[in-house]
């Protein structure tokens, strides 16, 4: 699979701030430059591999015959991965525009300003010279563009005012990165090039380490990132891209490489100026304290506490506070179920209800995304005539004549109750629903070992061969794409009106075409979690899939072109079939299982 990537012009506060914090417009405050040496070394480094990137790709664009221009690219996409690490972390524009999906990029703003564009990257010309038919003048077209690009960065990239901090977060991003994209194939499509991609990343990050190792105060810990380096790298040139551990890679090395980054930045005395996505003290990837929730509430001063979570959990489940005082937010999404209800779609609406487990690490709600942050959410669903059929301030008011609330909102935020308090409590107690306490995440953390070799050949498949992690990112398996996690993404993926192998008609549902009518987004949804997948049957936007099985089998066909949906040009899965076995796919099937949080199992 892959996800059709949507580079909003509205970045979210935090996202801005990272923007900041490593753009060439820095603020003075963050300007006070390293060592000359250390700072000058890091440039030269960056200015040359990007030289040598812009070379290869430039003898692109005049190469005819496919000898040529398959060694070209693979020249030109080793210097990209060299360049990597730090572009991506130093300017994240230019980087998403070089490593863009070969699949158009839509900017929706408004209404006023849509913005339709080709890729010009570098898995376009993968997937352009890595095929039966050459169009040569393409070729060269996107390589001409690439190369001025490249030559643009050369020549307007300054890194002398970064700091400690600066280098600590550009290393643990590509780390990340590796581990959630990197060896998904999510970049490398066609060629799956996707190890030794890893492999010439890991290897610059571990040079642009080694430029400040006058930072450590601690031999031995230095030591220990050139061993940990050395070992990751042999374990990623040790098989093929369908055979790789990824288990065994996230559990022996991704984890132990972010405890190292934790207590290097305490040898080093770094003092973060803030959080990213990625918590500043985060040692695993799969744990409660590796994602910043405030990252994705757009605040730096996210707080809640058990009586502010309790209060919205009252709210929540509380059907005296719809127009009919029948329905409440439990009646479709019922607790039991991992907050879904059971059934294709509920009385009156067009759409299955989605799982809220999880849902606070998103950027952008509901299935087409109409909704900006959990708040908001919140108050479309208060006031469609099909749900609680109110407004926001009759539903404070219903709240504002109990007695009872009055008191629990004083205790619980000081303040009387009014309309931004009452969605914050809901809101708060929905970014109270993710344990991150399933089989699968204690197993990883290494607190129980009691996966069966079913399950992590499940893990592997999912992240491999059956491409599902190209859509569904670790740790959350949404859409948000890690390390930056500032865009959820939507897919067309043929879904189906109802649940036929053959000669299938697709879903009427327009999905995000009717946000904007951007005739290209027909049938575009939303990419959920698969977390807590076992409990939240019927499956897809319109739950036309019963079990688990049959939601396998459709993707394992090539989804709506493998069952005869071919009229959908914009369809993001690929169009062959994925050539799984039955065992395979019972796998994939018993890893998502253990993807159940502990509450829900009896």
């Amino acid at each position: 699979m892959k996800g059709i990537k949507m580079f909003l012009n509205k970045a979210c506060i935090i996202a801005g701030l990272i923007f900041l914090l490593t753009s060439c417009n820095q603020n003075k405050d963050y300007r006070i430059s390293e060592p000359v040496n250390q700072n000058q070394a890091l440039q030269d480094l960056y200015i040359n591999d990007i030289n040598e990137c812009k070379f290869f790709t430039a003898q692109l664009s005049v190469s005819k015959n496919r000898d040529s221009l398959e060694f070209y690219f693979l020249k030109a996409r080793n210097s990209f991965k060299k360049v990597e690490p730090i572009l991506s972390f130093h300017d994240i524009n230019n980087y998403n525009f070089l490593n863009a999906p070969n699949i158009l990029k839509v900017e929706e703003e408004d209404l006023t300003d849509i913005k339709i564009n080709n890729p010009q990257s570098f898995q376009t010309l993968e997937e352009l010279i890595f095929t039966d038919q050459l169009d040569v003048e393409s070729i060269h077209k996107t390589s001409n563009i690439i190369a001025s690009r490249l030559e643009l960065l050369s020549k307007n990239s300054d890194l002398s005012y970064y700091q400690p901090y600066h280098i600590l977060w550009m290393v643990r991003k590509q780390i990340l990165r590796t581990a959630t994209t990197g060896v998904t194939g999510f970049d490398s499509p066609v060629l799956e090039n996707s190890l030794d991609d890893a492999v010439t990343a890991f290897a610059k990050t571990e040079q642009i380490l080694s430029l400040y190792s006058s930072k450590f105060k601690e031999l031995p810990l230095e030591n220990r990132w050139h061993t940990h380096f050395q070992k990751a790298k042999t374990f990623l040139q040790s098989t093929d891209f369908n055979h790789f551990n990824r288990y065994e890679f996230i559990t022996n090395h991704i984890d132990p490489i972010l405890k190292l980054w934790t207590a290097t930045a305490k040898d080093w005395k770094v003092d973060f100026p803030m959080e990213l996505a990625i918590k500043n003290e985060a040692t695993s990837l799969f744990s409660n304290e590796t994602l910043s929730l405030e990252y994705f509430a757009k605040t730096t001063q996210l707080s809640s506490n058990d009586r502010q979570v309790a209060l919205g959990k009252q709210l929540f489940n509380d059907s005296n506070l719809s127009s009919t005082k029948s329905i409440s937010c439990a009646t479709c999404h019922i607790e039991q179920l991992a907050f879904t209800d059971g059934i294709s779609k509920p009385i009156g609406l067009t759409r299955n209800s989605p799982t809220l487990t999880y849902s606070a690490y998103q950027q952008g709600f509901f299935y087409d995304k109409r909704a900006g942050s959990l708040e908001g959410q919140i108050v479309s669903v208060i006031n469609n005539s099909n749900e609680f059929h109110s407004d926001l301030k009759s539903f404070t008011k219903a709240i504002e004549t109990d007695s009872s609330y009055v008191n629990q909102f004083k205790t619980a935020y000081n303040v009387t109750i009014n309309q931004q308090t009452v969605r914050k409590a809901i809101a708060d107690y929905v970014r109270s629903l993710n344990e991150w306490d399933s089989k699968w995440d204690k197993n990883i953390r290494g607190e129980q070992n009691d996966l069966t070799a079913s399950e992590i050949n499940g893990f592997n498949l999912f992240n491999g061969k059956a491409k599902c992690a190209t859509c569904h990112f670790a740790p959350v398996f949404n859409g948000t794409v890690p390390p930056d996690y500032m865009d959820t993404e939507m897919e067309h993926l043929g879904v189906p009106e109802s649940p036929v192998v053959s000669n299938g008609r697709i879903d009427p549902d327009l999905g995000r075409y009717d946000v904007f009518k951007t005739e290209n987004r027909k049938h575009f949804f939303k990419t959920p979690t698969i977390r807590n997948i076992e409990l939240t049957a019927p499956y897809m936007h319109n739950g036309v899939y019963q079990t688990l099985e049959e939601v396998v089998d459709f993707y394992n066909r090539g989804g709506g072109y493998g069952i005869g949906i071919i009229d959908q040009e914009y369809q993001t899965l690929p169009t062959e079939p994925l050539n799984l076995s039955q065992e395979e796919m019972d796998d994939i099937i018993n890893f998502m299982k253990t993807l159940t949080d502990a509450r829900f199992i009896d």
